[in-house]
């Protein structure tokens, strides 16, 4: 008899991407890629942010936080993926996976955070231009961020806590490229109820309503510059929001075609290819869509090599 405390099995094995083993050595460069670009994207935002006093603004430190969250949240999967295309080696510890999800759920939560406060932050400056200073302030903005951090740490400790418990018996082949929570469960031999409740009602509840109240700030957004007859400020209203509407509907996008529109007949491929955009592609490119749209990102790039030259 095995207690329900109890693990039997001391790694799992990943059974990562469906590439044939011809495109393996190509697929390992398209990947070291992606990810290296996306480490020295957000990387460079970071650097930027802290280096240029003109960038010390409420949306720039949230800025800040979604690119260091992007470059964790990469980070979680992306260097064990490249390791096993490389070595062959598809195994990974009980306590490996366990650090896996925790840190997977995280910064996904930190990142769906950050969207909210940064939606709420472009209300208060379209919406309140004239307070703006006085809500944002900085007490406030800091307050915001530490509570996304924690609300993220606790959530996924809870999750991880709850796996923990469970018994992993005979099956250990996981079907994915990393320690899925739901694909974990699957293996479990234990009951899973209580897991299957809290994934249903805290992830649902940390998924939507993040995603109404930024449904909720940009139609507000919207009502308020329909007000202005100016063609240009209307313009200039889109071009400031554009960059934040482009990483909510790749995120929420990716979610919703996963969550929302499951396949029957090839759901561990789907489940595969929607996991690679919002752990690889879409950290990739946040980067680029804040840095080429955003004029004050070039200018700080600018300065800050400018400062460089000068110095030596």
């Amino acid at each position: 008899m095995i207690s329900n405390n109890k693990t039997v099995i001391s790694q799992f094995l990943l059974l990562g991407l469906p590439i044939p083993p011809e495109h393996q050595h190509l697929f390992y460069a398209l990947f070291l890629a992606m990810y290296l670009t996306t480490v020295l994207g957000n990387l460079i935002i970071i650097i930027l942010i802290v280096l240029d006093s003109h960038l010390h603004t409420p949306m720039y430190l949230f800025l800040s936080n979604l690119s260091f969250s992007d470059l964790c949240f990469s980070s979680v999967t992306m260097p064990k993926l490249l390791q096993n295309m490389q070595s062959q080696d598809t195994s990974i510890s009980y306590a490996g996976c366990l650090t896996q999800i925790y840190f997977y759920i995280v910064f996904a939560n930190m990142e769906n955070f950050l969207l909210v406060v940064m939606a709420y932050d472009r209300y208060v400056a379209i919406c309140f231009p004239l307070r703006y200073t006085s809500i944002m302030s900085l007490t406030f903005c800091v307050c915001l961020v530490l509570m996304s951090w924690v609300l993220s740490i606790l959530n996924s400790m809870l999750h991880t806590l709850l796996v923990v418990k469970l018994s992993f018996c005979e099956d250990n082949v996981i079907p994915h490229f990393f320690c899925d929570i739901s694909a974990l469960l699957k293996l479990a031999c234990s009951d899973i109820h209580i897991n299957e409740l809290m994934i249903l009602f805290l992830g649902g509840t940390i998924i939507v309503i993040p995603f109404l109240l930024i449904v909720v700030s940009y139609v507000q957004i919207v009502c308020s510059i329909l007000n202005f007859s100016s063609t240009l400020v209307i313009h200039k209203v889109f071009f400031t929001c554009g960059s934040h509407l482009s990483v909510v509907s790749l995120f929420y996008g990716t979610i919703i075609s996963l969550y929302l529109c499951p396949s029957a007949n090839n759901s561990t491929v789907k489940d595969t290819a929607m996991a690679l955009m919002y752990t690889v592609v879409t950290p990739m490119l946040n980067p680029f869509i804040y840095s080429l749209r955003n004029r004050d990102m070039k200018e700080a790039l600018i300065r800050v090599l400018c400062k460089k030259k000068i110095s030596f």
